[in-house]
């Protein structure tokens, strides 16, 4: 099937997933945004008959001054909405060292201990770690606040350069941005390639940003315009699935390999290897779930060359065997592959 083909996308079998999120004294507007245009708003252009996520914010009070005071948030529930959501989302806030109210760390707690996912966005890594989630386990937080956080809490493997870390059940993201990057992994890790991809095209934003990347990059503008790597990258996603290599990407670039390589890092945070494998991978992803069972047909398709290979980048990627995806992500057993 061509890669932009439009085909019917796979349907939650359950319950929309409860999301909740703190809302907390000077919190951060933008991260709420993005926590809402993720998980908050309907997905008409999906054609499910249920949302992919049921959105609930919550506050320790009835009234929360946001960041710098731009306005007050109130008419939501109080804490106890936690004690129902599946994840729960702790935006970041300025003042980063003063603890959160002893509240906030109570249902940070308890939402854990009960085996619900918990996700700080930004410096909401803070109040996680003040609730005690992350001493001995990796996490990351805004780069600017990293020698804050490891004064504070140096039990935590803080993992400063990457754009974010999951743990499983505790998944953190570095900056503001990045948020958006751990809410459409989320989304992936919950509903498959297609709809986080899907989702990502109403953002009109990247699709798929791996949490190792660095969260700090050189240069996010370039100085000359025709640095950009952005016709690079849209000619090489319409070619993704043909053997190219860093040295093909190079010379369609007009640019040494090396070259090629400091402008990845300077502009996206990664390598071309990378990011050209990560595309292969999120390509084989969509193959399989649109129903394609052959691997060495998805491996040829994707770009990825062996079945041997795919199955390797696709655990990886997902934590799971193609086969397992297939069973979590695919089609219903017996539906016809899509061509």
């Amino acid at each position: 099937m061509p890669q932009g083909s439009s085909q019917r996308l796979r349907v939650p079998s359950e319950r929309p997933h409860r999301v909740a999120v703190i809302v907390d004294e000077s919190t951060n507007p933008f991260e709420v945004g993005v926590s809402t245009e993720l998980f908050g708003l309907p997905r008409p252009e999906l054609g499910l008959p249920q949302p992919l996520y049921d959105l609930t914010l919550c506050t320790p009070t009835p009234g929360v001054r946001m960041n710098h005071g731009f306005f007050t948030l109130t008419g939501v529930p109080g804490l106890e909405a936690v004690d129902a959501a599946d994840t729960l989302i702790v935006p970041g806030r300025p003042d980063n060292v003063v603890p959160r109210d002893s509240t906030v760390r109570e249902a940070i707690r308890r939402t854990h201990a009960r085996g619900a996912r918990v996700v700080s966005f930004c410096t909401g890594t803070f109040a996680l770690a003040e609730a005690g989630l992350l001493d001995g386990r990796r996490a990351t937080t805004h780069w600017r606040w990293a020698d804050a956080f490891r004064e504070l809490h140096p039990k935590v493997l803080l993992e400063p350069d990457v754009l974010f870390v999951d743990e499983g059940d505790v998944l953190t993201a570095a900056g503001s941005a990045a948020a958006l990057d751990l809410g459409l992994h989320l989304i992936r890790r919950d509903h498959g390639a297609e709809i986080a991809n899907a989702v990502s095209r109403r953002l009109v934003f990247a699709a798929h940003r791996d949490g190792g990347q660095r969260q700090f990059v050189e240069r996010p503008v370039p100085d000359v315009p025709d640095e950009s790597l952005a016709p690079l990258l849209a000619w090489t996603q319409e070619r993704i699935g043909e053997p190219l290599t860093v040295a093909d990407l190079a010379a369609r670039a007009a640019v040494s390999p090396a070259t090629l390589h400091r402008r990845f890092r300077a502009q996206l945070g990664t390598t071309p290897l990378a990011w050209l494998t990560g595309e292969r991978v999120a390509l084989a992803c969509r193959l399989i779930e649109r129903g394609e069972e052959r691997l060495d047909v998805v491996a040829e398709r994707s770009g990825l060359g062996t079945a041997a290979n795919l199955r390797e980048r696709v655990r990886r990627a997902t934590g799971l065997s193609p086969s397992a995806y297939r069973r979590r992500f695919g089609p219903p057993a017996g539906e016809a592959v899509m061509a």
